[in-house]
């Protein structure tokens, strides 16, 4: 079954639960890798974009035939707002990637405590900057998976390794100006335990408006090749 794509079958608890095991994983390497950076000096911190993209990867290649391998509330939206996903389900796609998020950095406050932030995004340039910053990177994400997950003439088995890397491209380049988010469940879930909600508004809205405007574009180019005139979403 394409990745994201239309999810035929009835049953939406095993996809509400892969979900939420996705986003755990996604979670618990990525932000644990990042809390690692801080606690321990022998740990390379550079290496923290290629262990997020990692995760990412391996998690995609394990559900991704199940639910589609969102983990990502922003990616749910955009796929249904290209007709690609029904509606009925993005409410139990985002809650269970929301409580897979939050159950990773509770686990990460019971191994390392409260001291470090729990991989929270936090930016380092103005907030006008960072908000495009997310909407670049949210955008690029979106374009890739469009392109691996519904377009016939792509090699869908490669979906895994090429989000994966775009993850870990977006946060080499934009890990240091805003922790390269990409993901408002990725941001809820430290920011409810560290209380810190001054930044979060823009995490919450720049990655929908990446995501959404990626989709589009990629369905408005596809649509408008001459050897390409139908699919969902198609013009």
């Amino acid at each position: 079954m394409p990745y994201g794509d239309r999810l035929k079958t009835k049953h939406q608890l095993p996809q509400y639960i892969a979900e939420f095991i996705g986003t755990f994983f996604m979670m618990f390497f990525g932000c644990g890798s990042m809390i690692l950076a801080q606690t321990n000096p022998a740990y390379n911190g550079s290496f923290i974009p290629i262990i997020w993209g990692g995760a990412v990867a391996i998690m995609i290649y394990s559900v991704g035939h199940i639910s589609g391998a969102h983990f990502n509330p922003a990616v749910t939206v955009a796929f249904w707002s290209t007709g690609r996903f029904p509606l009925k389900r993005v409410p139990g796609y985002i809650i269970s990637q929301i409580a897979g998020a939050l159950s990773a950095s509770i686990l990460h406050l019971f191994i390392w405590g409260n001291e470090h932030g729990f991989g929270s995004t936090r930016m380092s340039v103005f907030m006008s900057g960072g908000f495009v910053v997310e909407i670049v990177i949210s955008f690029a994400l979106m374009f890739v998976i469009m392109s691996v997950a519904t377009d016939s003439r792509a090699v869908g088995e490669l979906a895994g390794i090429a989000i994966g890397s775009t993850v870990t491209l977006a946060a080499f380049v934009a890990g240091p100006l805003t922790n390269a988010s990409m993901n408002p469940a990725r941001s809820i879930a430290p920011a409810i335990l560290t209380g810190d909600f001054s930044v979060l508004w823009i995490y919450l809205i720049a990655p929908f408006i990446g995501t959404i405007l990626g989709a589009k574009v990629y369905d408005w180019i596809r649509c408008y090749r001459d050897d390409e005139a139908s699919g969902p979403g198609c013009c």
